[in-house]
C-alpha cells in the first residue's frame, strides 16, 4: 500500500499538558486516514505518552517516533522565566510572553530518539530538566547537559523558537552561527534546520537566514508543522484550552495565541506549502526511516533484597517465614486452640494443630519460589517489619494478600489465614501469572518515613511515586470553559449543578445533556450557553494537570532514570515516574502501596491516651469476642466507628444485631451495590425468620458461615473446588470468567462445572442451577480477603469506643481538627453519651484533644471528660498552637494575658488568632470578660512585639528578670458582650455552640411547641413513620439560586442544641419568609424530611418567627428578689412587650419570712425578657417554671 510523502514531526499529544489537545488514539487514526506511515510526538518538557504511543501506534501499524521539545536555558543575557508559556508565540514575536515585554520563555530543541541509546539519554535530560531546574523555572536544561547525552538523537532546531531563530530574529547573527555550530558538534550528522510555515511574521523573518546558514554548512532542511489540534474545527476550542492553563479570559489581548494552522495538515496540504523547498518535505521521511527505536513492554523487575547474602533470596524467604509462622503459632494459634480445648474439657496435640500451616506454608513458598516473587516478598516484609519496630501503626493488610501465611509469618498481614478461610490462590495463582499486589496501610501522619527509609535502604535515585493526570471532567471543563468565556459566574454554577457529579462513575456532558431537560432548553435559548457546551464537550477529558498517585511507589534495581524519565511534584520531595500507573508496569517497575489510613492514626492516638492513664492496651491482642463491643454495634451506636457509621449501615446493624467477628466481615462485603440486596436474606436466616439453603449438603461446610449464603468471592472457588473438583487455581479462573461474562467462556466453564458435579453425584439440573447462582453473584461478589481487614478495623474501632470511649472519641476529634461538621457530630456522640466536652482554656487545652479527669465520686471513680483542643479553633493554626502548648509545658501555666505575650515568639502570635482564642473563651479562665480580652488584642500584640525586641538587645528592665516582676499594662474599659452576642461569637470561632446554644433561653417553650431535635429526626422518622416535622434553630447562613426554570430557591444552614443541618426553601415559602431567614434569627420551621441514601433532606413547607410562638407559649417565670427595690423596673420590663399567655410570680426573700405573689394576667415570655429581668439590679435569678 503507497504512503504519504510526508509525515508529522512535531506533533503535541493532549499530553503537552493544556497545550496539546490530540489524544493518542485520535493521533492514530489521523496518520491512518492520511496514510502516513510514521509520525513523531514531542511533547512539552516530557515523555509522559511515550510508552502509549509507542504501543498504540505500532499495534496499529503505524511506525512511532519517541521525541520531545526540550526548553534550553538562555545564556545570552536574558532572564528565563518558568511561568512564560512555551511553544508556538513564547518569544517569536507571535503574541507570546516576550512580545509584550514579560520574561521570555526558555528556547526550544525538539530531540527525537533515533536507538534505543538515544531513547536513554532523552530520559536522562527530561529528567533533568524536572529534577535539576530552580523552583521558579519550567523544566529546562543547558546546553551543557546535552554534553555526552546527545548519542542516539536527532535535533531540530526548533524554528523560530529555537535558540538559533530566536537569536536570528534578535539580529544577533554571529551568536546564531555559534550556537548552530555548537549544535553540528553535538549532533554531527544528525541536525537538521527546521523551517515552519504557519502564516507568522516571525517564521517569514527568519525563513532565508536559516535556509543560509544551513546551506553553508551542509545541513539539511526539514519542514514541520507544530500540530497542536486536530483540524481547525477545533481551533476555538484549543484557544479556550491556552486560556484555561494562563488563567486568563479569551477577550484578553496580552496573552498567548497560536493560528488555525496549528492543526494536523494533511501530507498533500505540507506538499503544497514546501512546494520550492521539496527536500524539507523529502526529509521527514529520512528521519522516519533513520528513527528504529520504540519502548517496549519490559518483564517485572525486581530490585534484590539487601541482605540475602549468598544464601539468596528463595533460601532466607524461606527461613525467614519458617521462622515467623513458628512465632505466630506460638503467639496466636495455640492459646487460641487450646483455651478453645480447655472450655470443652480437652487437650490438644500442637503438632496436628501445627500441620495445616507448614503444608500452607510449604505449598505458597513453593509457588512464589517459582514464579520468582521472593524478593518481592521479602522487601514488603522489610519495610513494614521497619515501621512497626519504629512504632509506626501499619494495617493489618487488605486485599487478596491477606489470603497468605506466608505473609502472615513475615508479619506483613495481621490476620490468621487458616482460621478466617482466606485463599493463598486469589493472590497468586500460578495457572493466571501477574505480578502480587500487597495493598499497605500505614498512619498518614508517619506514612513518610516509611518511604523515607526505603529511598534509604534501595537508594534515592531507584525509589519514585507514580504519576497520575487530572483530566477536564464534566463539571470542571464547564466551569473551566464559562470562565475563560467570561460568564457570570451564578450563570455557570447553576448549569453545572445540572450536571451530576458521580466521582465513581463520571457522567460526560453529552450524557448530561441527554438526561437534562434543564440543560436541553439553556442550549436552545441562549447562544452563549450553546458555545460553552460546544467548547466544553471539545475539551472534556484532556488532561490538565500532573500529579501523584495516593499511594504507589516504585522501587528499581538500577538509576529509575534508565527505566523511565522522571518528573518532580512541586508539593513532593520525592520524584515521580513520567508514566502512569498502567504504563509504568510495562516500563518493567514493579509497584508497592503506601497507602494511608488516617484510623490507624486514630487508633494510635486512642491507646498512647488509654495507655497514660495506666492500662497496658496493645491492639493485636484484645479479645474478637467482646460482648460489650457486640451490644453497642446491635444499638448501631457507631459515630466514628471505621466502614459502620453510615446511616444505611446503622440501620443493618439494628436489624442484624452482630454478634461475632464473622458478622462484621460479612457487612463489610456485602454493604455496597449488587451483593446489598443479600443483605436483608441474610439478617433473616442469622435470626431464623428464614430457613437456610446450603444449596447442596457437600456445601454446608463452605456456606455455614454465611448462613447459606454467598458473600464471598472466595466461595465461589470453594464451591467449584467441592463440588466440581476444579483445583483452586482453576476456580480462581472460573471466578474471572464470570465476572467478565463472557458467553464462549461461560459455556465452556458451564460445561466443565457441571460434567466434574455429575461425575460426584449431582444431578445434572441441579448442578446447572447452582452454577447459574453462581455465576450471578460472581458478577459482583466481594473479596474476603479485602473485608476481612478492614472489619478487623472497625472491630478495632468498635472495641476502644465500647470499652475506652472517652479516649477513643478524643483521638478522633484530634484526626479531625480542621472539619466542623465533624467535630459537631462527635459532640452530638458526646452528649448522648453523657460525657463532657470542657471548653478550651489557654491553661488547660494543649492543641489537640486531651482527656481530664474530674474530681472522685463516692466510690472513688473519676468521670473523664474531653478537653477542647486549642487547634481546632478556627484561625489560630495548629503549629502556633503546638508552640504554645510547648512553651507553658515548659515554662508552666500563664498568669496573665502579658505573661503568655512575654513568653511567646512574636512571630508566633497574631491578632486574628487573639481575637478567636478570646471569642472561643480560651481565656475565661484568666479573664471572663470576652469582650474585654477582644479588644485588648493590639496591646496584648504591642507587648509581645516589645518584649521580643528586650529579649534580642539582651534588656530586662522594662520587662524584668529573674527577680523582677514585669509591668503589666491596664486592659481597655470594654463591657462584655450580651449572652447572644457572647454565643455568635463563640459560633463563629468554634464552628458550632459549646458552651450554650442560643435555643437554651426557650427552656421549656420548645417542647411545649411540639419541637424536635435535628439529632432525633431519624429515629423518628423510624418510629413515627411520619415525614412532617418541627424543628427550632438559628440561622448561621443563607444561600439563595435560580432553577433552570428561573425560580429562586434557598439552602438554609440552621442550629439547634443538637447540630448543624442544612434545609431547602423554595420559591413561594421564601419570597414570604426570606426576612427571617437571616443570620442570627430564632425561627421554627414545618419540614418534610425524605431519606436520599445516606443524606437526610429537608424541604420546608413554613418559616415562623421564634420569639413570637414561643412568647404564645404556656410558659411561665419565677423571679428571686432580695427586696423590692427592683419592683419598678421589673413592671417596666414586664409591659413593654405584647401581652402573652406567660405567668409572672415573684418570690421575695423577706428577713422573716418569703413572699410568693403571682402577678395578674399573662405575658410575653421571651430570652430577651428574661435576660433583661436577669440583669436589673437586686434580682437573685430567674427561672423558669
Amino acid at each position: 500500500m503507497p504512503h504519504a510523502e510526508f509525515v508529522h514531526l512535531r506533533v503535541h499529544s493532549a499530553y503537552s499538558l493544556s497545550e496539546g489537545a490530540i489524544r493518542i488514539k485520535d493521533l492514530v487514526s489521523l496518520c491512518k486516514a492520511n496514510a502516513m506511515p510514521a509520525v513523531a510526538v514531542t511533547d512539552t518538557g516530557n515523555l509522559f505518552g511515550a510508552m502509549e504511543f509507542a504501543l498504540t501506534a505500532s499495534g496499529a501499524g503505524v511506525q512511532p517516533i519517541i521525541g520531545c521539545q526540550v526548553a534550553i536555558k538562555r545564556e545570552d543575557g536574558h532572564k528565563t522565566n518558568g511561568h512564560a508559556a512555551t511553544g508556538p508565540g513564547g518569544g517569536n514575536g507571535n503574541g507570546g510572553a516576550h512580545a509584550h515585554g514579560l520574561t521570555p520563555p526558555p528556547d526550544q530543541l525538539v530531540l527525537l530518539a533515533q536507538n534505543e541509546a538515544g531513547y536513554r539519554n532523552l530520559m536522562a535530560l527530561v529528567s533533568e530538566a524536572f529534577l535539576d531546574s530552580a523552583d521558579h523555572e519550567s523544566p529546562q536544561i543547558a546546553f551543557a547537559s546535552l554534553d555526552g547525552k546527545s548519542d542516539g538523537l536527532i535535533a531540530l532546531t526548533g524554528g523560530p523558537a529555537g535558540t538559533v531563530g530566536r537569536l536570528l530574529l534578535e539580529g544577533q547573527r554571529p551568536a546564531a552561527e555559534a550556537t548552530l555550530d555548537l549544535l553540528q558538534s553535538l549532533f554531527p550528522g544528525r541536525l537538521y534546520v527546521e523551517l515552519m510555515r504557519h502564516g507568522l511574521e516571525s517564521e517569514t523573518r527568519v525563513e532565508d537566514a536559516l535556509i543560509d546558514l544551513a546551506y553553508k554548512r551542509g545541513l539539511p532542511l526539514v519542514a514541520t508543522n507544530e500540530c497542536l489540534f486536530a483540524d481547525a474545527g477545533m481551533y476555538e476550542a484549543h484557544d479556550a484550552l491556552l486560556c484555561i492553563a494562563q488563567a486568563r479570559t479569551l477577550s484578553d489581548h496580552e496573552r498567548r495565541r497560536v493560528t488555525p494552522e496549528h492543526r494536523f495538515k494533511s501530507p498533500a496540504e505540507m506538499r503544497a506549502l514546501f512546494a520550492d523547498l521539496p527536500e524539507a518535505v523529502e526529509n521527514t521521511l529520512a528521519i522516519a526511516r533513520r528513527c528504529a527505536f520504540m519502548p517496549k513492554p519490559v518483564k517485572p523487575i525486581l530490585p534484590p533484597w539487601p541482605d540475602a547474602g549468598a544464601v539468596g533470596e528463595p533460601a532466607a524467604l524461606t527461613k525467614l517465614a519458617e521462622e515467623g509462622l513458628e512465632r505466630r503459632l506460638a503467639a496466636q494459634v495455640y492459646p487460641r486452640v487450646e483455651a478453645e480445648a480447655a472450655a470443652a474439657g480437652k487437650g490438644i496435640d500442637r503438632e496436628a494443630v501445627a500441620r495445616p500451616y507448614h503444608q500452607r506454608l510449604a505449598f505458597e513458598l513453593d509457588v512464589i519460589v517459582k514464579m520468582g516473587f521472593a524478593g518481592y516478598f521479602l522487601i514488603v516484609a522489610d519495610f513494614i517489619q521497619w515501621a512497626k519496630r519504629q512504632g509506626i501503626p501499619v494495617g493489618p493488610g487488605r486485599g487478596s494478600g491477606a489470603g497468605s501465611v506466608v505473609a502472615w509469618s513475615l508479619t506483613i498481614t495481621d490476620l490468621d489465614p487458616l482460621r478466617w478461610g482466606l485463599l493463598f490462590e486469589r493472590f497468586l495463582n500460578p495457572e493466571r501469572i501477574s505480578m502480587p499486589d500487597f495493598d499497605v496501610d500505614f498512619c498518614q501522619d508517619r506514612r513518610d518515613e516509611v518511604i523515607r527509609y526505603v529511598q534509604q535502604r534501595y537508594g534515592q535515585d531507584r525509589v519514585a511515586q507514580i504519576i497520575t493526570f487530572g483530566k477536564l471532567q464534566a463539571r470542571a471543563v464547564l466551569r473551566d470553559v464559562g470562565r475563560v468565556m467570561a460568564l457570570p459566574f451564578g450563570q455557570v454554577d447553576k448549569l453545572c449543578k445540572l450536571v451530576p457529579n458521580n466521582p465513581a462513575n463520571p457522567v460526560t456532558l453529552q450524557q448530561a445533556i441527554d438526561k437534562e431537560p434543564a440543560l436541553q432548553q439553556s442550549i436552545e435559548d441562549d447562544e452563549a450557553v450553546r458555545r460553552l457546551f460546544d467548547i466544553a464537550r471539545k475539551l472534556e477529558g484532556l488532561y490538565r494537570h500532573a500529579s501523584t498517585h495516593a499511594g504507589g511507589v516504585v522501587i528499581g534495581d538500577r538509576p529509575l532514570q534508565q527505566l523511565v524519565a522522571l518528573y518532580r511534584d512541586p508539593r513532593s520531595t520525592l520524584p515521580a515516574t513520567q508514566f502512569n500507573m498502567k504504563y509504568v508496569e510495562q516500563a518493567g517497575l514493579v509497584k508497592f502501596d503506601f497507602l494511608g489510613l488516617k484510623t490507624l492514626t486514630v487508633l494510635q492516638h486512642a491507646v498512647r491516651l488509654i495507655n497514660e492513664r495506666g492500662s497496658k492496651l496493645e491492639l493485636e491482642h484484645i479479645p474478637l469476642d467482646d460482648a460489650k463491643t457486640y451490644a453497642m454495634l446491635a444499638r448501631s451506636e457507631v459515630t466514628g466507628v471505621f466502614q459502620l457509621e453510615s446511616s444505611g449501615m446503622r440501620d443493618v446493624l439494628r436489624k442484624l444485631k452482630p454478634n461475632r467477628f464473622e458478622d462484621i466481615i460479612a457487612l463489610v462485603a456485602l454493604y455496597r451495590p449488587g451483593p446489598m440486596d443479600d443483605i436483608p436474606k441474610y439478617i433473616n436466616v442469622k435470626n431464623g425468620v428464614e430457613p437456610v439453603d446450603y444449596l447442596h449438603p457437600s456445601l454446608e461446610a463452605i456456606l455455614a458461615e454465611t448462613f447459606g449464603i454467598m458473600v464471598y468471592q472466595e466461595q465461589v472457588m470453594q464451591i467449584a473446588q467441592v463440588l466440581s473438583g476444579y483445583t483452586l487455581g482453576s476456580a480462581d479462573l472460573l471466578r474471572r470468567a464470570m465476572g467478565k461474562k463472557i458467553k464462549e467462556e461461560m459455556e465452556a466453564q458451564r460445561k466443565n462445572f457441571v460434567g466434574g458435579a455429575v461425575k460426584r453425584g449431582v444431578e445434572p439440573g441441579q448442578a446447572a442451577g447452582i452454577f447459574d447462582k453462581v455465576a450471578k453473584f460472581a458478577g459482583y461478589g466481594f473479596n474476603k480477603c479485602h473485608s476481612a481487614p478492614y472489619a478487623l478495623i472497625a472491630y478495632q474501632t468498635a472495641y476502644l469506643k465500647a470499652n475506652h470511649p472517652v479516649e477513643f472519641l478524643a483521638a478522633s476529634m484530634t484526626l479531625d481538627l480542621g472539619n466542623t461538621d465533624k467535630l459537631n457530630s462527635f459532640r452530638q456522640e458526646l452528649d448522648r453519651m453523657g460525657i463532657k466536652l470542657l471548653p478550651p482554656d489557654i491553661n488547660k487545652s494543649d492543641w489537640e484533644f486531651t482527656v481530664e479527669t474530674g474530681p472522685g465520686g463516692p466510690n472513688g471513680e473519676k468521670p473523664a471528660a474531653i478537653r477542647y483542643a486549642l487547634a481546632a479553633i478556627r484561625n489560630v493554626g495548629e503549629k502556633a498552637m503546638r508552640e504554645l502548648a510547648a512553651v507553658r509545658a515548659r515554662g508552666g501555666k500563664f498568669q496573665s494575658l502579658f505573661d503568655m505575650a512575654r513568653r511567646l515568639d512574636s512571630k508566633v502570635i497574631n491578632k486574628r488568632m487573639l481575637e478567636s482564642l478570646a471569642a472561643a473563651g480560651a481565656f475565661d479562665s484568666m479573664n471572663p470578660n470576652r469582650a474585654q480580652v477582644f479588644a485588648a488584642a493590639n496591646l496584648v500584640l504591642r507587648h509581645a512585639s516589645a518584649a521580643a525586641d528586650e529579649r534580642g538587645s539582651g534588656q530586662v528592665s522594662m520587662f524584668g528578670g529573674a527577680d523582677q516582676p514585669a509591668e503589666t499594662p491596664n486592659l481597655p474599659a470594654a463591657t462584655d458582650w450580651a449572652p447572644l452576642e457572647r454565643l455568635a461569637r463563640e459560633f463563629e470561632a468554634i464552628g458550632f455552640y459549646l458552651s450554650a446554644h442560643p435555643l437554651d433561653a426557650y427552656g421549656k417553650s420548645l417542647p411545649r411547641l411540639g419541637i424536635t431535635a435535628y439529632a432525633n429526626l431519624r429515629e423518628q422518622m423510624r418510629l413515627q413513620r411520619s415525614s412532617r416535622f418541627t424543628l427550632a434553630g438559628i440561622v448561621a447562613g443563607r444561600q439563595e439560586r435560580t432553577s433552570a426554570r428561573g425560580n429562586r430557591f434557598a439552602f438554609v444552614q440552621l442550629s439547634d442544641q443538637s447540630g448543624l443541618f442544612e434545609a431547602t426553601v423554595f420559591s413561594e415559602v421564601l419570597s414570604t419568609s426570606r426576612e427571617l431567614l437571616t443570620a442570627g434569627k430564632a425561627i421554627v420551621l414545618t419540614a418534610d424530611a425524605q431519606l436520599q441514601g445516606d443524606d437526610l433532606r429537608l424541604t420546608v413547607q413554613s418559616v415562623r418567627a421564634l420569639d413570637q410562638l414561643a412568647a404564645t407559649a404556656a410558659a411561665g417565670l419565677m423571679i428571686y428578689l432580695r427586696d423590692p427595690g427592683p419592683l419598678k423596673g421589673l413592671a417596666g420590663i414586664l409591659k413593654r412587650d405584647a401581652k402573652g399567655r406567660g405567668t409572672v410570680s415573684l418570690l421575695l426573700d423577706l428577713p422573716d419570712r418569703e413572699v410568693e405573689m403571682k402577678l395578674p394576667g399573662g405575658f410575653a415570655i421571651t430570652p430577651q425578657v428574661r435576660a433583661a429581668l436577669k440583669a436589673l439590679p437586686g434580682v437573685v435569678d430567674v427561672r423558669e417554671i
